[in-house]
């Protein structure tokens, strides 16, 4: 039984002592309302707008079209069916990298506009200069190492990440700097699960891992992956808990019969 299971608002520090008591945090994507008051319902930790948006919701091949007033949508639906997670949302590629100010004015839009308790962004050492902005500002930071989807382009490949000691070096040093800036979290894609667990143990703050072993500190799916939705994504890392695209594609079909043959509305639904 989850020792926070009875706690009425999960926040940032709520994450924190649940990585200091041993207890794994839970995360899931969502992107509207319904979803949402659904995921929130079955207990999760935390809700993640997360910018794979862009290829569940809107059909992109990469996370990088989607943009800010796009996200501050999608977070505005799910602020308002949720009573109890922590609502994190991803700030979009373009709207933080090479700029502070504009990093701030993003977080800033992100957190009045759309209601997120706190903002996601990929990168480390190469961020500085804007997390410090936005930490500086007061604004909740998750952080996110490994295979960062919004530098798809340069990496080429959606492989493993830090498989080598020169990335991997590279990775603990930026979980240790993002540690030090302020974070309150750091997301681990698609790494080495020994890796993942040795950069859990040398910091202080939770790790959320996706394709990264079960020594992080939590786990987080996308909803429509979990929940069997999407056919044509099947990475290792991945558990269907549902088989809903089968469901879904069943159910639809009946209708249509239904209504073909007559047999919907029948009396009963009809007044």
């Amino acid at each position: 039984m989850s020792v926070h299971s009875e706690i009425k608002k999960i926040t940032t520090e709520t994450l924190r002592k649940m990585k200091f008591d041993k207890e794994k945090i839970t995360m899931l994507t969502a992107y509207d309302f319904t979803t949402a008051k659904m995921v929130d319902a079955g207990g999760i930790d935390a809700i993640l707008i997360g910018d794979s948006a862009a290829n569940v919701m809107a059909g992109h091949e990469t996370t990088l079209p989607i943009t800010l007033d796009q996200m501050i949508y999608h977070t505005q639906c799910v602020v308002r069916g949720v009573d109890r997670a922590l609502i994190v949302a991803d700030l979009p590629f373009g709207s933080y990298q090479s700029n502070s100010d504009k990093a701030l004015e993003s977080a800033v839009r992100m957190m009045k506009e759309g209601g997120a308790h706190a903002i996601k962004v990929e990168g480390g050492k190469e961020i500085e200069k804007s997390l410090i902005k936005i930490i500086n500002a007061g604004i909740p930071v998750m952080g996110h190492l490994g295979l960062t989807p919004q530098s798809i382009y340069q990496f080429g490949t959606y492989k493993v990440r830090a498989k080598d000691d020169e990335e991997a070096e590279k990775l603990m040093s930026d979980a240790k700097l993002l540690e030090k800036l302020g974070c309150f979290a750091l997301v681990l894609e698609k790494i080495p699960a020994d890796l993942a667990k040795r950069v859990s143990e040398s910091i202080s703050i939770p790790t959320i891992g996706i394709g990264a072993g079960a020594g992080c500190d939590g786990q987080v799916l996308v909803y429509h992956d979990m929940v069997g939705m999407n056919k044509d994504f099947s990475p290792k890392f991945l558990r269907r808990y549902l088989d809903l695209y089968t469901e879904i594609t069943g159910a639809v079909s009946s209708f249509v019969k239904d209504v073909k043959t007559g047999e919907f509305p029948n009396e009963n639904e009809s007044y």
